[in-house]
């Protein structure tokens, strides 16, 4: 089994110390640093999806997938820098203004990160003018909402229309997501994307980004 399978199925374990381990066997070996983050870690994360849509995974083996993809990357990061390569995309995210309820957002970030996004997480309670000063200063390439509440997720078409009356303007994508958001309200409030859980998160980002 060489490296990068090896990489994939300790993701695919949520095994962190190993893919650790494994990471720095691969950097040390002069392996591509994109085919790794391709083969290994997307792939790994990929294969995680698959298996939580099929009700074979649950959230702790999301969780520390996603945990182990990103310690990996984490000591990725120096070498995409020195070859210039960019990452999948830059993601701004935050909780929507009045809602302080981040568990949901803090799982799709992290898988977000484990499948090789930029991502600038911008917490709790967030105004529109946060995520567009963040979305300028990081030229990011989607916003991202979440909302628990169905009183805060007011909030979200508010935001969508700030941010179209912005700079911004439609050269950015829009997500929402959440517990009272479904994909009709995304629509209706004229969301790019929308997802009903974190993995269905990062296959939306993928194909807003295509």
């Amino acid at each position: 089994m060489d490296l990068i399978e090896n990489i994939r199925n300790k993701v695919i374990e949520g095994n962190v110390v190993e893919v650790q381990k494994l990471t720095m066997e691969a950097i040390e070996s002069k392996i591509d640093v994109l085919k790794l983050l391709k083969e290994g870690f997307t792939a790994g994360l990929d294969i995680v999806g698959q298996k939580f849509s099929a009700g074979e995974f649950f959230l702790p083996e999301l969780l520390v997938a996603g945990m182990a993809a990103k310690t990996g990357i984490e000591l990725l990061k120096p070498l995409l820098i020195q070859t210039s390569a960019q990452a999948r995309g830059v993601i701004v995210i935050g909780t929507v203004k009045g809602d302080v309820h981040d568990i949901g957002k803090n799982i799709v970030s992290m898988l977000l990160e484990g499948a090789g996004f930029k991502v600038v997480d911008l917490g709790v309670d967030v105004p529109s003018e946060r995520y567009i000063d963040a979305a300028k200063a990081n030229g990011a390439h989607i916003i991202a909402m979440s909302a628990l509440l169905s009183t805060t997720r007011a909030a979200m078409p508010e935001i969508i229309r700030a941010i179209r009356d912005s700079g911004l303007g439609n050269s950015i994508k829009i997500m929402a997501g959440g517990a009272p958001v479904t994909q009709e309200f995304a629509d209706s409030i004229g969301a790019d994307g929308y997802a009903p859980d974190a993995v269905s998160a990062v296959r939306k980002a993928e194909q807003l980004l295509e």
